[in-house]
């Protein structure tokens, strides 16, 4: 039964350390912004990865509650500088950054592409469900976007209207 409950487990304590790091974290992302925690890029996405993890190991180790709010507050920094250091160099967002890739042309699916982005044909088909895609017919593009996201664009069946250039701004058509 100890792997269910220890009378050893410092449960006060993770409660206390909840509330503390909670409070921290509230406190960072005030000072930083929202832009921390968003999903903008892969490694925004690691980012908030690794926050999560240092969160957890200091809610259920022997590291300190001081220790834990100071890496999750170097990390949160850190996306502050690169954001604003991507805002100001465009080399280093490319270098960072995937450029989102185009899965879909119209209704015509892009085989290579998909191969190249390792996404099979029933993964973007689920996506097409979930938009309520009813017809190929409808969809204007899909896209696979720099965070892993895929995009559906597409009209009902009453409407005609094209896709605006600028929406497709910075899409791969090829790998």
């Amino acid at each position: 039964m100890k792997w269910i409950y220890s009378s050893s487990d410092p449960l006060l304590q993770t409660i206390g350390g909840s509330v503390l790091i909670f409070i921290a974290v509230i406190f960072l992302t005030r000072i930083i912004g929202l832009r921390s925690f968003a999903k903008f890029t892969a490694y925004d996405f690691a980012f908030t990865i690794a926050i999560g993890s240092i969160i957890s190991s200091t809610l259920t180790s022997s590291t300190s509650i001081a220790h834990g709010s100071v890496a999750v507050g170097a990390l949160l920094l850190l996306t502050f500088i690169v954001s604003y250091l991507q805002r100001k160099f465009r080399w280093i967002n490319k270098l960072i950054s995937n450029k989102p890739l185009l899965l879909m042309n119209g209704s015509e699916i892009l085989e290579d592409n998909l191969k190249y982005a390792r996404v099979e044909k029933s993964q973007l088909i689920a996506k097409l469900r979930e938009a309520n895609v009813l017809d190929f017919s409808q969809v204007k593009a899909v896209v696979l976007e720099s965070t892993g996201d895929i995009s559906v664009l597409h009209t009902t069946e009453n409407e005609s209207n094209s896709l605006s250039d600028s929406l497709l701004e910075g899409v791969r058509e090829k790998p």
